[in-house]
């Protein structure tokens, strides 16, 4: 493990930016970039679009390790380049950004009251090309929509074993059990993911800890135990749907606890802006995001 990416995680000032959209989630934010559907036909046309999106923002002069401690990559992205270089490297040698991988597949079919991962297949060969290419850890989400004590231990089951099989390659794990902003009672499953997580975390190796990527909490401050435990590297915080305002606002009340957003990081962005109409918007939302996330 790269002892220097180790330590900026962990107790550097900034945020994660998550670049990691997949398929299901591509078109809508190339829509909100404004880029239609109509610009591109196929799969490889319009991962190309997504990838020169990602380019133009983590080659931009407002990105830099400075205030974004972090960048999670899809995995085309591993095998792409950004300004000529291969993208983890760019991002770690070029702009001090640690470089990390989102390795699920997607969600399986709801049930329980929650979205498990679908299986990884070929994970090992994966994980051992990542490490190789300078990433230092892996994300991987699962989603909770109700307070169904079965289906929170099957997702944090699964999360915590696969989290294993990183650490296993000398990677570290963002653990991510997304909590639906929308849930009835998402108070209700906070509590009972929480004690959950805890229980999980006891039995980590505080040698080799994970980062815990979460939902903003109904209740601020919740999330201070896992923000202290030993076993946690880093508590971060995905935008979940919330507006950059909402999720800002709600992630200054969680001290100790970081952004990782996506959608957040790139709303108000567009295809048709100047390079330096771009450039400001970007820096204004790094800028804000880096406030709230240093609160």
């Amino acid at each position: 493990m790269n002892q220097e990416q180790r330590d900026k995680i962990a107790s550097g000032q900034g945020f994660i930016a998550a670049l990691d959209q997949s398929g299901g989630s591509t078109p809508k934010a190339l829509k909100l970039y404004g880029v239609d559907e109509s610009a591109y036909s196929g799969d490889a046309e319009m991962f190309a679009q997504v990838h020169q999106m990602r380019e133009r923002i983590v080659s931009s002069p407002a990105f830099t390790g400075a205030r974004v401690l972090g960048a999670i990559l899809f995995e085309r992205t591993l095998d792409d380049s950004f300004v000529g270089q291969e993208a983890a490297h760019y991002l770690w040698n070029t702009k001090q950004v640690v470089p990390f991988l989102k390795i699920d597949k997607g969600l399986e079919d709801e049930a329980n009251g929650v979205q498990l991962l679908k299986p990884i297949p070929g994970l090992d060969a994966l994980l051992a090309k990542a490490k190789a290419k300078g990433v230092f850890g892996t994300k991987e989400r699962s989603v909770i929509k109700a307070n169904n004590a079965a289906g929170i231990a099957a997702v944090l089951n699964q999360q915590f074993e696969l989290g294993q099989q990183v650490l296993a390659a000398g990677l570290v794990p963002i653990i991510e059990p997304e909590v639906d902003i929308n849930s009835a009672d998402k108070a209700e499953i906070e509590a009972t993911m929480k004690a959950g997580l805890l229980a999980r975390l006891d039995k980590v190796d505080a040698a080799t800890p994970v980062i815990l990527k979460l939902t903003l909490p109904s209740v601020d401050g919740f999330f201070k135990e896992l923000v202290d435990h030993p076993s946690v590297l880093k508590v971060v915080a995905l935008s979940g749907g919330y507006s950059r305002e909402d999720a800002n606002a709600k992630l200054a009340k969680n001290p100790g606890i970081i952004a990782s957003f996506s959608r957040a990081l790139t709303e108000g962005l567009s295809a048709q802006q100047s390079d330096a109409q771009f450039n400001e918007t970007l820096d204004a939302t790094i800028e804000s995001i880096y406030r709230a996330s240093i609160a």
